[in-house]
């Protein structure tokens, strides 16, 4: 609009002195209207300078703000740099540690494992008949793979539970634990399973009735031990929602040797509290007596949630667990459906969950195997439940580092009967 203005004022001056020039005779009037053509490019070319030299001003300044800009963009990109490297130093750093830190226990684990193995060998040995190898040998060539392990006399199984911890040959599978009415994934249970040499799987049902005579229980619960604080640092890096249950043995809680060594490891890994639930069975806590009670409550004042399962009897003092540090109550499904009863339980099944809550106490349903079953826990305001329908126990491949993923049916399913034999 300004060089508008301009452009018109000076065709108007232009104009006007050529009127003048030809009114007063000072030229003809040809000349007149040529005078004013010269007077109107001149004033536009005198604009036109004025707007380059204008323009050669912005443009110049323009060009400074933007090396400035850019000037600034490399200080930032430099100093984004700077920070980036200091975080992946950081994150360099940490892995370094945690990673350290699972070495340490690996070698931990592996002392007390040569230790254990040590002190137990001698036992195992001496309960051994003449040349259990060569006696497992012929029974494997006599039986089929899957069925040779039950063929096997206690001594010939105990040398091979005995070898199978020696050579570390323990493994830990997940079964997972679901919310009712939704059964979204809240819990693992770790389980754990020996192999033979041949890769046969030794049950907790075959390994525990020789195990815990010869004093083996406390190895098979140190490896679980380190192995649930591997699962559950992987678990964290992903979510920290999830916890696993991990079983301590009544032979491990007794153990004036290794139970002290167990606190004493949880006292340093205190940071793993939310994750980490340690179950016993109901026997186990009866026979703690007082020694026991004091564990479990130094556990408990760590952080760590307990919970009970093998649960027979339901006329437990509530209020003692609850100050003992349980939160965990495992009831099977098929009691809580029809065997209240027998199982000495002081409400009905309906009114069951209501007795836990009120000592804060979480009720887990196991041995769930039917949609059948379900309907009826939900009845009974079941809040969590456990068993095949919503997955079997898978095993965790250390090789791959990756916890299995579950996922429940939603719709019934034929289910295999579960027989739990941990």
């Amino acid at each position: 609009m300004t060089n508008a203005i301009i452009v018109f004022t000076s065709a108007m001056f232009a104009a006007i002195g050529s009127l003048l020039l030809a009114i007063f005779n000072v030229v003809e009037f040809p000349v007149a209207i040529l005078a004013g053509a010269a007077l109107f490019l001149g004033i536009t070319q005198i604009h036109a300078a004025v707007l380059r030299k204008r323009e050669k001003r912005q443009t110049r300044t323009e060009i400074a703000r933007l090396k400035q800009a850019n000037k600034e963009i490399r200080v930032a990109l430099q100093e984004t740099h700077g920070h980036i490297e200091q975080v992946k130093a950081t994150v360099e750093a940490k892995a370094t540690a945690q990673s350290k830190k699972i070495v340490a226990e690996l070698q931990v684990l592996e002392s007390l494992m040569r230790d254990f193995a040590g002190k137990i060998a001698t036992t195992a040995r001496a309960a051994a008949t003449t040349g259990p190898a060569e006696q497992i040998m012929e029974r494997r060539t006599a039986a089929s793979a899957k069925n040779y392990l039950e063929t096997l006399g206690e001594p010939e199984l105990l040398e091979t539970i005995r070898a199978a911890l020696e050579e570390n040959r323990v493994d830990l599978y997940l079964q997972p634990i679901v919310s009712l009415p939704q059964r979204k994934l809240r819990y693992y249970e770790a389980l754990s399973r020996l192999r033979a040499e041949d890769g046969a799987v030794i049950m907790p049902a075959q390994y525990m009735k020789v195990a815990a005579p010869a004093g083996l229980m406390s190895v098979v619960d140190n490896l679980l031990l380190f192995r649930c604080v591997q699962i559950v640092r992987r678990l964290t890096v992903k979510t920290k929602e999830i916890a696993v249950f991990c079983n301590i043995s009544g032979d491990t809680l007794a153990d004036q040797e290794f139970f002290p060594q167990f606190l004493e490891y949880m006292h340093h890994n205190r940071d793993l509290a939310s994750q980490i639930v340690f179950e016993f069975s109901q026997t186990a806590v009866a026979k703690a007596g007082g020694q026991g009670d004091s564990n479990l409550m130094y556990l408990s004042n760590l952080g760590f949630a307990l919970s009970m399962d093998h649960v027979d009897n339901l006329a437990l003092d509530f209020a003692k667990l609850k100050g003992l540090g349980f939160r965990h109550i495992k009831v099977r499904a098929q009691t809580l459906t029809n065997g209240m009863q027998g199982a000495n339980a002081l409400v009905a099944a309906e009114d069951f969950k209501k007795l836990l809550a009120r000592h804060g106490l979480n009720l887990i349903a196991e041995r769930v195997e039917d949609e059948k079953t379900v309907v009826q826990l939900l009845d009974y305001n079941v809040d969590f439940a456990q068993g095949y329908l919503f997955g079997e126990p898978r095993a965790v491949r250390d090789d791959q580092v990756r916890v299995p993923e579950f996922v429940a049916p939603e719709r019934p399913a034929s289910i295999v009967p579960f027989k739990r034999s941990a």
